[in-house]
């Protein structure tokens, strides 16, 4: 089996929830939720990539790995790919990342991204669920995922199109996007490369670099909705749905 681990960006200026990584549930901060989501993945290493010394210093002190990197990083993946260009390690052939705003997400849902990436080597993964109703079909702020067939527990299917605005004309093939993606290492350091497309920049999806630069993203299916934090309603949901459950 070819190697695996897990990265997990995290910064504390993020403008719509600001120094969101430190916000805490049940009293513990949400990168250390995410942090032991992956590492009861079982599925390799979990690395904690910041350009904060305060995340760094946590992370440590709840015997997690971190790596310092460099503070003008455009986006999560690119931190990604620095962490991975820092570990020198040639056995590393599929990286996760994993986004620090989805602290209740099923660890069975990683182990199931990377048995899916082992198995069909694909160049980049990540996860779906259903719609649950028109609101979040409208709902700008969740991103849905137009797939060439029908998702199902064993399928891992192409994605067409990645949007936030559902066009009149879509069809019934959509589901809640999930921000986690496992990169095959040399798409990976390939994608960083390519210029932001015009898709990107006007839908503020990065996904679509690789979508118009011919890179398939596969999808499967989530065993659960996993609720994102970028504002505080979204937070306080999550609050509510992780309450007394560890």
């Amino acid at each position: 089996m070819r190697k695996s681990v897990i990265i997990i960006p995290a910064r504390l200026s993020a403008t719509r929830l600001p120094r969101k990584p430190l916000l805490k549930i049940n009293n513990i901060p949400m990168i250390i939720h995410t942090m032991r989501c992956g590492k009861k993945s079982n599925i390799g290493e979990v690395i904690i990539a910041t350009p904060d010394k305060e995340i760094f210093d946590l992370v440590e002190k709840h015997s997690g790995k971190a790596i310092i990197t460099r503070k003008d990083h455009f986006s999560g993946t690119d931190r990604v790919a620095e962490v991975i260009a820092k570990l020198s390690d040639d056995d590393i052939k599929i990286c996760i990342n994993l986004q620090v705003d989805l602290p209740n997400l099923n660890y069975e849902d990683i182990k199931k991204l990377n048995h899916l990436m082992q198995k069909h080597k694909c160049e980049i993964g990540t996860l779906a669920s259903p719609i649950q109703n028109i609101n979040e079909l409208k709902n700008r702020n969740i991103v849905k995922v137009k797939t060439k067939e029908t998702l199902n527990d064993s399928n891992f299917v192409s994605a067409i199109d990645f949007f936030r605005e559902t066009p009149s004309s879509a069809s019934k093939i959509i589901y809640h996007h999930i921000g986690i993606y496992a990169y095959n290492v040399q798409t990976l350091n390939k994608y960083v490369n390519l210029k932001r497309t015009q898709n990107e920049i006007e839908r503020s999806l990065e996904q679509m670099r690789a979508i118009d630069n011919n890179i398939n993203i596969h999808v499967a299916l989530s065993s659960s909705l996993p609720l994102s934090v970028d504002t505080k309603e979204e937070l306080v949901a999550v609050k509510k749905s992780m309450e007394y459950k560890g």
